[in-house]
């Protein structure tokens, strides 16, 4: 069995990659794979840590609710959201819990967003919720 990497957050790698790959004017989807912690696990530094015994999932709405006004706010929205309920094509062992498409105006919508304080306020709620999550960026085909 091939051990599974977990990822939380980009790295500069990625975020360089996506800056350099993705055409400026495109819209873009992002493919959110998303695997909740059973416990969110916040850092007791956490400003408004979330409340003792919270779910991961229920973590994650926490993240959600405060997003969705700095989603709109950079022209983006949500496009479909589902619980994902197994892998049929996959590395074994891996498994998500739910499936998001977000879609923003451009790639640079999506960087001023995750660049900006009011969301550097509030996701240390996705870093509590998730044990492991995929974002993949995309593009309609031509």
């Amino acid at each position: 069995m091939t051990a599974l990497v977990t990822s939380i957050h980009p790295t500069p790698e990625s975020i360089a990659a996506f800056v350099q790959n993705l055409p400026d004017a495109t819209p873009v989807t992002m493919l959110n794979l998303l695997r909740f912690r059973e416990l969110a696990s916040y850092k007791a530094d956490a400003p408004g840590a979330g409340v003792a015994g919270q779910s991961g999932r229920e973590a994650y709405a926490v993240y959600s609710r405060h997003v969705m006004p700095l989603l709109a706010g950079v022209g983006g929205k949500p496009v479909w959201m589902g619980d994902a309920h197994c892998s049929v094509i996959a590395p074994e062992g891996e498994s998500w819990d739910e499936v998001l498409l977000v879609q923003y105006p451009n790639k640079g919508a999506f960087l001023k967003m995750i660049q900006s304080p009011a969301y550097l306020a509030i996701v240390h709620h996705r870093t509590a919720a998730l044990a492991d999550s995929r974002l993949v960026a995309t593009v309609a085909s031509a």
